[in-house]
């Protein structure tokens, strides 16, 4: 790095300023020994200057045997900035819950100081570690150093993604089900759909162990796992009264905040209308101590969440409202479940169409009815404003009305 003089930057500068820590910073100190990060800050001067981008999405690049875990990308300004003419990102699959030990990171960096610019983003949007810019020539080496370490690639393109997950059990003590072994246990059971794409486009499991929704299942995973009860919220009513008596308002700060108004407190006592709890959680993370959820425990599956990157952003919508996550049975209930969906993606999906596009197109009810689930009223989007809902009952009552009339 002796012989090659560092960018002037006057541009990225400015974002030096200011009270908070700078990525600006960070790179140039890595630029003084890494050209490939000396190069990339030219090319962001430039394309501040140019107000346009100069990164090349794409191409085939990957190595022996996967066909995910890496980003190809290249460079249109590679004759001014050939050191990152290259820039490759590698997906390496993060631990469930994202522990590391100070070792297994330390692993990691010294891996990638070898073969890469030696720039991480901990962690990407999918989840894994990220590997930010490499060349193609240092593909397969890094696959090697990584696997001879324990280390595994991550999904990317038309594959089942890194499945992630919240810390759960290990850390909450709101988890209704063990997230980081669902975690461990999908990605280790969908290792052909994780390295080798075959999919219409992109698949992500999101595991959540509480209506909290920590990883922000509902909104960025295809299939969202969020742990739920079905019996009552535990009320310690003595912890109700020490609440009171510290001075909290329980009427303004927790019952009148209720969604659902299935609250009341009459002074001394808290009582709850479980039919109508929504498990918005409010009421359980401001009075931690005198509420819990129940003992019922298992999870809520929900369907087609997704970026708003072609078509407009999706919510996951319920599929199944309760299933229990025993690891005893290996969660085959929920796996046999996930393959009939496959099956009906398969034949109906088209090119780079998620799951909950493809289910708005041919509609709730067919998909019900392809995987052979009954319809349930929580698969009703909007159930107080649709009058188009019927229910057998419904005719049946209507059957008997009129033979009873004749």
């Amino acid at each position: 790095m002796a012989d090659q003089k560092l960018r002037e930057t006057p541009l990225l500068d400015e974002l030096k300023k200011g009270p908070w820590p700078s990525f600006v910073n960070d790179m140039k100190k890595m630029a003084e020994r890494k050209p490939m990060i000396n190069d990339l800050l030219g090319q962001l001067e430039l394309s501040y200057k140019e107000k346009k981008g100069h990164w090349k999405h794409g191409g085939l690049v990957g190595v022996m045997g996967y066909g995910g875990g890496v980003i190809g990308r290249y460079s249109d300004a590679a004759e001014q900035f050939p050191a990152c003419a290259h820039f490759h990102t590698i997906r390496v699959n993060q631990p469930s819950g994202w522990f590391y030990t100070s070792a297994a990171l330390r692993e990691l960096c010294d891996i990638w100081d070898r073969h890469g610019s030696g720039m991480t983003n901990m962690h990407g949007s999918t989840g894994d570690c990220v590997f930010l810019g490499t060349t193609t020539d240092e593909l397969e080496p890094i696959f090697a150093e990584l696997t001879a370490k324990d280390w595994d690639l991550g999904g990317s393109g038309s594959d089942v993604r890194t499945p992630s997950c919240c810390n759960g059990m290990a850390r909450c003590e709101y988890a209704c089900y063990d997230t980081m072994d669902a975690c461990y246990n999908f990605t280790m059971e969908y290792q052909d759909e994780l390295h080798r794409p075959a999919f219409p486009y992109k698949w992500k499991f999101k595991f959540s162990g509480c209506p909290n929704d920590c990883v922000a299942s509902i909104a960025r995973s295809d299939m969202s796992v969020i742990g739920t009860w079905r019996d009552d919220i535990r009320i310690d009513q003595a912890a109700v009264q020490e609440y009171a008596d510290s001075g909290m308002e329980i009427r303004s700060d927790v019952i009148r905040k209720c969604p659902t108004s299935c609250m009341s407190y009459d002074g001394k006592e808290i009582t709850i209308d479980n039919k109508n709890c929504t498990r918005c959680m409010h009421c359980i993370n401001v009075m931690p101590k005198a509420l819990r959820p129940g003992l019922d425990k298992g999870a809520t599956l929900l369907i087609g969440a997704k970026a708003p990157i072609i078509e407009g952003a999706l919510l996951a919508t319920v599929l199944v409202p309760f299933i229990k996550m025993d690891k005893e049975d290996d969660y085959q209930e929920f796996k046999d479940l996930i393959e009939r969906i496959w099956d009906f993606w398969d034949d109906h999906g088209v090119n780079r169409e998620r799951i909950g596009e493809c289910i708005e197109r041919v509609g709730l009810g067919n998909f019900l009815e392809a995987i052979e689930a009954d319809p349930l009223p929580e698969h009703v989007k909007h159930p107080r404003t649709n009058p188009y809902i019927f229910y057998d009952e419904y005719f049946e009552e209507v059957d008997d009305a009129e033979a009873e009339k004749a």
